[in-house]
């Protein structure tokens, strides 16, 4: 066997995966770290400022603290957890990582431009992930120069709390970097659910349409949010309303979505409601800004 060869498969094994690190400190970022450090993991948490990464390591504490209440976690373990995580601003930093999860906002042209500051930096062994909800993979991946050791990993949110992943293969995404990332997984006492590529894959082609035609009943007088959110509680026994999800993702999140998914089907049932457009142009955002279809505290 080629000495390369050899190189390869050697890091295909998730006993070699002891390093994580985390592209992004945000909401996802920060519960993508929180998971990996609960389990074992060293994590390497990158943001492109302090300030993001003293916020997101607050709400990992908090997180942590809930955990701790409801039993689910001895307090003595709280301090080991939060040791775990290592907060850096340098993506240089990155170069010690087995296995790299990119967790920045859904926006195609930065996420491709960190994707490769990553790329340059990681060590030839090492496996890429993507926490895209909706962008293509194969597209991704074929910016690094890693394509058969990249995959998508969309984690639902909150990442501690929801035990779905969706885990999705590129067109060049290896075997063996697809069972290594399907036992990632599973060691994080996560449910992988192998998905194709496809825009949105198979979450957010489901749910952004119902998100979508539930702000077109409020825009056109059908209902008010609140008697939407309501009826698909009630009647159809959904543990939240389409238009207080929709808060609880970001609104600016769910038009980025609808984008991905018109321009990628062609499709003009994608097409976002115009009263959504103008919520984030107002910076009607949802729970992250105090308001969206419902206001909060």
């Amino acid at each position: 066997m080629p000495f390369t060869s050899f190189i390869i498969d050697a890091a295909m094994s998730i006993d070699s995966i002891r390093t994580v690190g985390v592209l992004g400190a945000g909401t996802m970022g920060n519960g993508i770290a929180h998971v990996f450090a609960r389990r074992g993991y060293h994590v390497i948490l990158r943001d492109v400022e302090k300030r993001f990464l003293d916020r997101g390591l607050e709400t990992i504490a908090k997180n942590l603290d809930r955990e701790v209440k409801k039993g689910k976690l001895a307090e003595a373990d709280k301090p080991l957890i939060v040791a775990r995580i290592k907060p850096v601003t340098d993506i240089a930093a990155l170069a010690d990582a087995d296995f790299v999860v990119e967790a920045v906002p859904e926006q195609l042209d930065l996420k491709v431009r960190v994707l490769k500051d990553v790329d340059a930096v990681l060590k030839r062994t090492a496996i890429l992930a993507s926490n895209t909800s909706s962008i293509s993979i194969t597209q991704l991946a074929a910016q690094t120069s890693r394509p058969e050791r990249f995959i998508g990993l969309h984690f639902m949110n909150p990442v501690p709390v929801m035990q779905l992943v969706e885990v999705i293969r590129g067109l060049a995404t290896s075997d063996e970097t697809f069972d290594v990332t399907m036992a990632l997984c599973e060691n994080l006492e996560k449910k992988p659910v192998a998905v194709n590529d496809a825009p949105g894959f198979v979450s957010n082609r489901v749910l952004m349409p119902l998100i979508n035609e539930a702000a077109f009943c409020v825009m056109e007088g059908v209902a008010t949010p609140e008697a939407v959110d309501a009826v698909m509680k009630m009647g159809m026994n959904h543990p939240m309303g389409p238009l207080e999800l929709a808060d609880f993702i970001g609104l600016d999140v769910c038009v980025d979505i609808l984008e991905v998914l018109y321009k990628g089907f062609g499709d003009p049932k994608y097409r976002a409601c115009p009263l959504l457009r103008k919520y984030v142009a107002a910076g009607w955002l949802g729970r992250k800004s105090g308001r969206g279809f419902h206001k909060y505290a």
